[in-house]
């Protein structure tokens, strides 16, 4: 009897929780990525963070060039010079050295900075258009492509609000 009335309890809790719902909202998803890579805006927002990019990278080789000299140079003359010198010119080489990884770390951090800049000022400008879109065609949830499985391609708004960003920015 007491298995009876555990079966009968556990069959109403599965009956409770197994509840079909019915959605009606208009769900779409876009691949930011592409849109940040083919609009007009975007791309003009990927170089500048690229120029950046490109520029701290050339300082840095300028500087590890310079190291690399004076190590030679050290090297050179590490016979003709006294063990008194050659150990100041290696510290002051391991001082430069040091001074390179704070200027690349400082570097990093400030790439992390004006990239993240610009890709906020990009969202700034891009996102009341997609807003825009969004309230003209009924669209209640707009989902990266990234966190979609399979999707219709009819669902695919990519294109479309990379034509409206166009158009927006294009004027």
């Amino acid at each position: 009897m007491n298995i009876y009335k555990k079966l009968l309890l556990v069959m109403i809790f599965l009956n409770c929780v197994n509840t079909t719902t019915y959605a009606n909202q208009n769900v779409k998803f876009v691949d930011i990525d592409s849109i940040i890579q083919n609009t007009i805006i975007g791309k003009k927002t990927l170089s500048r963070i690229e120029e950046v990019n490109k520029s701290n990278i050339e300082k840095l080789n300028n500087f590890q060039k310079q190291l690399k000299e004076r190590e030679n140079d050290i090297k050179i003359k590490k016979n003709i010079i006294s063990d008194e010198e050659f150990k100041k010119e290696v510290e002051n080489l391991k001082s430069q050295l040091a001074d390179l990884n704070k200027k690349k770390d400082l570097m990093v951090k400030d790439f992390s900075d004006i990239k993240n800049s610009e890709l906020k000022t990009l969202f700034d400008k891009i996102n009341p258009i997609i807003q825009n879109y969004m309230n003209e065609n009924s669209i209640e949830i707009l989902i990266n492509s990234k966190n979609i499985i399979i999707g219709n391609v009819n669902s695919d708004l990519t294109k479309v609000l990379i034509e409206e960003i166009d158009k927006k920015f294009n004027n």
